[in-house]
């Protein structure tokens, strides 16, 4: 059976799991304890995936062996027949944006056939992504973001002040972001949620045109699983603040720390995303709950044929 067909006939399984680990994280929505918000989605999503006829390895996960009962790099998962699956997943992508009770937390998880994802450490990653429909390499990471907004503006045929631009809020960025106003362009600034920053460059009514930043590098595999399976682009290379995180990169088989990576190498075969909204958001809309039942919103993005999907499920609690 083929890639595509494999990832195809898991999808509604995947959203099941998805959506269990949301609503178990929807619990704890402004409660101000993100660590229990973020262990009742990893505990509800691992129940999830054991029950997908699938061969499951994580390869982005949320820590290494000796860290579980997280959702660890190398657990497998799957009923253990079936096909031979990789997973990246963020089992509550948000954990301070759900216990403040902020939008755009998502419980997120993603497929592709063995071998189809980078098996990037958990270490920082610097970032640059736009969404579909523009020339091939109109962005570069070895560019300034100012140059990038050019870019992106002289594709699109309008100006740069025209540009919108996400940035996460932190100190780290502030250069960039001044950089990015020295031309005029627009940026928009979110407190969390690099994945989310990633995937709204390719939903039009977000108007964000491009990400910029330094974020977590298994984010950044998330994220391009989703621009996979719309078309859109993304650079990276990997951020190293000490020798322990090079000697992680060494662990996963790394040797050019300064290697700049592509979207054809983050996720370099047929893929599968599936994000499932905790609080509403600019995505999709949170858990919500009334009369006894729980509604949901999934987004699901399948690379094979450039699908996208919304699916809204309510079911009694």
């Amino acid at each position: 059976m083929s890639d595509a067909r494999n990832l195809e006939r898991l999808a509604l399984d995947a959203v099941s799991a998805a959506e269990a680990a949301a609503i178990a994280a929807s619990v704890l929505i402004g409660r101000g304890d993100k660590e229990a918000a973020d262990q009742a989605a990893v505990d509800a999503l691992r129940t999830g995936l054991n029950a997908m006829a699938m061969r499951g390895r994580i390869v982005i996960g949320e820590g290494e062996r000796d860290e579980a009962p997280m959702l660890y790099i190398g657990e497998e998962v799957g009923s253990g027949e079936g096909p031979e699956i990789d997973i990246a997943l963020d089992p509550l992508e948000g954990t301070s944006l759900t216990a403040k009770g902020m939008a755009n937390a998502l419980a997120v998880v993603s497929f592709a056939p063995r071998g189809g994802l980078l098996y990037a450490p958990d270490t920082y990653m610097d970032k640059i992504a736009v969404g579909p429909g523009l020339p091939a390499g109109v962005i570069n990471l070895d560019l300034s973001p100012s140059e990038n907004v050019r870019a992106i503006a002289k594709a699109k045929g309008v100006s740069p002040e025209d540009i919108c631009v996400c940035v996460l809020e932190r100190e780290r960025h502030e250069h960039i972001v001044a950089d990015i106003r020295s031309v005029g362009a627009r940026v928009m600034m979110i407190p969390d949620g690099d994945v989310n920053g990633v995937i709204s460059t390719t939903i039009p009514k977000t108007g964000i045109d491009m990400y910029v930043g330094q974020g977590g590098a298994p984010e950044g595999v998330l994220a391009a699983t989703a621009l996979r399976c719309v078309g859109g682009q993304m650079e990276a290379r990997l951020f190293f603040r000490n020798d322990d995180e090079r000697a992680r990169a060494a662990k996963t088989g790394i040797t050019d720390l300064d290697r700049k990576y592509d979207l054809s190498e983050l996720a370099s075969s047929e893929c599968l995303f599936v994000a499932t909204g905790v609080t509403p958001g600019d995505l999709v809309d949170g858990v919500r709950r009334s009369n006894g039942h729980v509604s949901t919103e999934t987004l699901i993005m399948q690379s094979a044929g450039s699908i996208v999907r919304h699916i809204k499920t309510t079911r009694p609690e």
